[in-house]
């Protein structure tokens, strides 16, 4: 990763960085394509305007700090993606994947957020899950916090339309700001332990609770498994992946999820 300050922008030169691979592939909820490779989006309450191509990209309006400080985290751009790819090209499904998929990185996101996102995205489809998490934080002006949100009912949230996840969202609301559920010290947890944990939270199952440890506890070793994750196992991995793969499965699922959804998916 290099960058440098443009006025009251940022460039950034990325190589391993493609917007469409990481931005619009089901990791996060609260952006939007407004233009050929370029997006406008959130993290709780830090907006950013990011555009770019072939290694190069222009994060609008943002300060060098928020930039060190929220969006490299953010991005994952201290992690050497060659270095993973090269690790999974040994296998073969893995390596077209990642070739197919080229500039995916794993979004870290707030893990708060990401817990209440994911809850929305139960049995959900993308752009209803947008409306959602749009009208959650257009109500509030922000993204509200765990104290705020476990103040509401599931009717006086009616109006995010989220049907019965509105109530799972204020179990969950309420579990974290009592520290019932306390993400900080869920974070600390060896994997299993903080998946038994957040699954404590109603309408938290295993697939949601290891979008959350993925995502927003940056545990690498969970591994979501939805519909097409579930077919590329059934199809590629009977015995499981390769345990050399175990500690950044997750990051290895990003590329297959994406391979066997947008490719394999249109050879049918």
């Amino acid at each position: 990763m290099r960058y440098e300050v443009s006025g009251k922008d940022i460039i950034l030169y990325e190589d391993d960085l493609v917007l469409d691979n990481v931005l619009d592939t089901g990791q996060t909820f609260r952006w939007d394509k407004i233009g050929e490779n370029r997006y406008f989006g959130h993290c709780l309450d830090k907006a950013l305007e990011i555009s770019g191509e072939n290694g190069r990209f222009v994060l609008k309006d943002t300060t060098e700090e928020d930039f060190l400080k929220v969006w490299v985290p953010y991005f994952d751009l201290e992690t050497d993606y060659s270095k993973l790819r090269e690790l999974y090209s040994e296998d073969e499904t893995l390596k077209a994947a990642c070739e197919f998929s080229r500039g995916i990185r794993l979004l870290r996101q707030d893990r708060w957020e990401a817990l209440i996102c994911f809850i929305f995205s139960s049995n959900n489809n993308i752009t209803r899950i947008k409306g959602i998490t749009a009208r959650l934080a257009e109500h509030y002006g922000r993204f509200p916090t765990a104290e705020e949100l476990a103040e509401e009912t599931p009717e006086s949230l009616g109006y995010l339309r989220a049907g019965f996840r509105a109530k799972y969202a204020v179990d969950a609301a309420k579990k974290v700001s009592s520290k019932e559920v306390d993400l900080e010290e869920v974070a600390k947890l060896p994997y299993e332990m903080a998946k038994a944990e957040l699954m404590k939270i109603k309408g938290v199952g295993p697939k949601v609770a290891d979008c959350v440890l993925l995502s927003g506890m940056y545990k690498t070793e969970a591994f979501p498994l939805d519909v097409w994750m579930k077919r590329v196992m059934e199809k590629y991995y009977k015995d499981g992946l390769p345990e050399k793969f175990f500690e950044t499965r997750g990051i290895a699922q990003l590329y297959l999820f994406n391979y066997i959804r947008k490719f394999k998916g249109e050879e049918k």
